[in-house]
């Protein structure tokens, strides 16, 4: 029982590493995007991501494990990554923060959805209600129809479905690749293909003394929330896990409304709770089969 509390506990304080990183990169983007476009800062925080991966694995002495194998998946998932984060941090500078961190919480439910046609998972019952829920809830938080939706809200809802491509390829990677190496690529893949796209119009802004603090805190905190949902996940379960990441929503919401003046919109906030049902139901129901397997394997045993 203490070992099973000590690493709830440990899980919650990474998990709060990982909120407290997600809200602070939102405030960065939302500042950067007065002086910086998406493809901007896409290009710095990955210019950053480069040489703190680089260096984590000189100190680790993990460079044998980047290889070129699967390059162009490597790309693809890159891509649209890339695709994603520039969507979601053009949100966060015309959307309210609590409105674009509510859709994409839809992430999961988008990789149930897309998962028979890529993966060739089977869409069972459960996974099927837990989107038909979540779905709901997205009604809820853009509620169609009391007015025309903003570009910010509809930019918000397609960086969830470009995360959950993301995250289908990331799993494909995962049979082939070390972590080291998937994030190694995606740093540089992305490096490149946001100095690409910053320099088309043959102007691309520099840091300035204002800028560069921001510039170099997204870079950091995205690595590092990712660091810390891994290692919450890695000591306990998802079903623990993932109610500690629904408190990234009111997090962010109150940060909203301290620093922008944005209200408290309750329509957004119960149509996210509705959003979160509908994944926890399907993380719930994923432990229980993964359990009943592992119970009937020992029984064979």
């Amino acid at each position: 029982m203490r070992e099973a509390s000590g690493s709830i506990g440990k899980a919650a304080l990474w998990m709060t590493g990982a909120i407290a990183s997600f809200s602070s990169m939102a405030v960065a983007g939302r500042e950067l995007s007065l002086h910086h476009d998406t493809f901007e800062i896409m290009m710095y925080r990955s210019f950053v991501g480069v040489i703190i991966v680089a260096l984590v694995l000189t100190a680790t002495r993990k460079w044998h494990q980047v290889t070129t194998e699967r390059l162009g998946l490597h790309a693809i998932r890159n891509t649209f990554h890339f695709t994603g984060q520039n969507l979601w941090f053009y949100a966060v500078g015309v959307a309210p923060l609590a409105q674009v961190f509510a859709l994409e919480f839809t992430q999961p439910i988008w990789v149930i959805l897309l998962s028979p046609l890529l993966l060739k998972e089977r869409l069972t019952a459960i996974r099927m209600t837990s989107a038909l829920i979540a779905f709901a809830g997205v009604l809820m938080v853009t509620r169609p129809g009391t007015s025309s939706l903003s570009l910010g809200i509809v930019m918000a809802a397609g960086s969830a479905i470009f995360f959950a491509f993301t995250t289908i390829t990331t799993k494909q990677l995962t049979r082939h690749a070390s972590i080291g190496c998937i994030v190694f690529w995606l740093t540089v893949m992305q490096a490149v293909l946001g100095t690409i796209a910053a320099g088309i119009d043959q102007q691309i802004a520099l840091p300035t003394l204002q800028t560069a603090p921001f510039l170099l805190l997204v870079g950091l905190a995205g690595l590092l929330a990712h660091f810390c949902i891994t290692n919450a996940l890695a000591i306990a379960p998802a079903t623990v896990v993932v109610p500690f990441d629904f408190a990234r929503l009111p997090t962010i919401a109150v940060v909203g409304m301290l620093l922008y003046h944005e209200p408290l919109d309750h329509w957004t906030l119960l149509g996210a709770a509705v959003i979160f049902s509908g994944i926890f139901l399907n993380v719930w129901s994923e432990n229980r089969n993964s359990l009943a397997t592992v119970r009937a394997d020992t029984h064979k045993k």
